[in-house]
């Protein structure tokens, strides 16, 4: 036995004594039955409960030196109703690697972390969940990435305006490093989520998009989010170099607050004339077009949306 494993050991059972204090016979459906001088559950019931043997379950709660499966430890976790954060530290404590479940993806965020976020300014941040999509930003994110803040709302995702737009539009001057970076950041999201209708649309839908995204998606490269420079073209105010820094959001699954900060003193200046520019221009200089124009005709597709008899 390792010294690692020797100081985990008491702390194992400890912890499962305490949880089993609290749980209660009427929590599982079972008599409380007399003479009971235990709080909450027996070994035995636990074992029973949990389809243990009895003797196998008190030395494991007696710290013993004893192999645990991650089928076994659900099964106690289930009985002892162990919430995620515990049934991780039980993992911990048994020395059992722990694979968390399938988690609801994020697809809003709080309030507190939206106010975070905009108190950034003027530092342009926005989250993003694993597929890229954007649950929000702040007021510099949507001046940097107009094109991104104004789209429809099955369009707000990083990927998707940058592969079904045209090359000359990308907002990214080093787009042939980046854009591979994000594909396979999107990869390692993809793989906890493979089977899943509204990834496999996702993917589905770039693929019949973009050449260059199936190129770079069946490369098969995996890659972390991370830290590094983007070199953006902006139609208003020119190039900026900016270093993106994600950060987890603890509590919001496979979030990410994304930050650009500037890494030079003309970016800055530069970010700090695009925030005086109220109606900013997207595109490149060829199909350049004013925010207020694209909104102004979205507005017009919509109202006649609503006129149109075969639209009811």
């Amino acid at each position: 036995m390792t010294a690692k494993t020797q100081r985990r050991r008491p702390e194992l059972a400890a912890f499962l004594r305490t949880r089993r204090a609290r749980v209660t016979p009427a929590d599982v459906g079972m008599a409380p039955g007399l003479r009971r001088r235990t709080p909450g559950l027996r070994r035995e019931e636990v074992a029973q409960l949990s389809g243990v043997g009895v003797t196998w379950y008190t030395w494991l709660e007696q710290g013993r030196p004893i192999n645990a499966s991650a089928q076994v430890l659900d099964a106690v976790a289930r009985t002892l109703r162990l919430d995620q954060a515990e049934r991780e530290h039980l993992y911990h404590l048994a020395e059992v690697p722990y694979v968390p479940g399938p988690a609801a993806e994020a697809q809003t965020v709080s309030p507190e972390v939206q106010g975070i976020i905009d108190g950034l300014d003027p530092l342009p941040a926005v989250v993003y969940n694993a597929r890229y999509d954007m649950l929000a930003l702040n007021a510099a994110y949507r001046a940097l990435f107009p094109s991104l803040a104004v789209a429809p709302r099955s369009e707000r995702n990083a990927l998707w305006q940058l592969f079904s737009h045209p090359d000359c539009c990308s907002m990214f001057i080093n787009r042939a490093h980046e854009l591979p970076l994000m594909v396979a950041t999107l990869r390692g999201g993809y793989g906890r989520h493979v089977g899943e209708p509204a990834w496999e649309g996702f993917i589905h839908r770039l693929l019949g998009a973009s050449e260059e995204f199936g190129r770079m998606w069946h490369s098969g490269d995996v890659a972390p989010p991370g830290s590094r420079i983007k070199v953006v073209r902006h139609a208003s105010v020119g190039e900026l170099r900016l270093i993106s820094t994600s950060l987890v959001i603890q509590g919001a699954p496979e979030s990410r607050v994304v930050v650009y900060t500037p890494s030079d003193e003309q970016s800055h200046a530069l970010l700090a004339r695009l925030r005086t520019i109220d109606d900013p221009l997207i595109g490149c200089p060829r199909h350049a077009r004013r925010v207020s124009e694209i909104l102004a005709e979205r507005a017009a597709v919509m109202d006649a949306d609503t006129k149109d008899p075969a639209s009811l």
